[in-house]
């Protein structure tokens, strides 16, 4: 399914996070789809249940993926319009990071070639 890569700075709950939001953002996984138990994941994956589960919870939280009593977990349908207040702050914490960058001296090109980077590989992160 993926890889978790031991050595990043990145918890491997947040990596498995990562993981299934580019999944299905680039439509590898679909709507309704079931996706393995936190049982099989934690298998494939060799990490502890508690930390797929952890995962599971937060993906469902951000409305990701929802739960079937005795059937398990799928991926969520995605919102026909955006949810106004959530994409707000999303782009409050962008411009949050914007001027952090340039306080610490970053270019103007060099944050833009950034943006349009994670936008052309589609949220992907280098040490995942």
């Amino acid at each position: 399914m993926f890889q978790i890569d031991l050595k990043s700075h990145k918890a491997i709950y947040e990596q498995i996070v990562d993981n299934f939001k580019l999944m299905i953002a680039r439509g590898v996984l679909r709507e309704d789809e079931r996706i393995p138990s936190v049982r099989d994941l934690a298998k494939e994956l060799t990490v502890n249940p508690n930390t797929i589960q952890k995962a599971y919870r937060e993906l469902e939280r951000q409305g990701y993926f929802y739960t079937v009593l005795g059937q398990g977990n799928f991926v969520a349908k995605r919102p026909n319009t955006a949810d106004r207040q959530k994409v707000a702050g999303i782009y409050e914490r962008l411009r949050e990071s914007v001027r952090d960058l340039l306080f610490y001296g970053e270019s103007e090109e060099g944050i833009i070639g950034s943006v349009r980077e994670e936008i052309l590989k589609g949220g992907q992160n280098d040490s995942d």
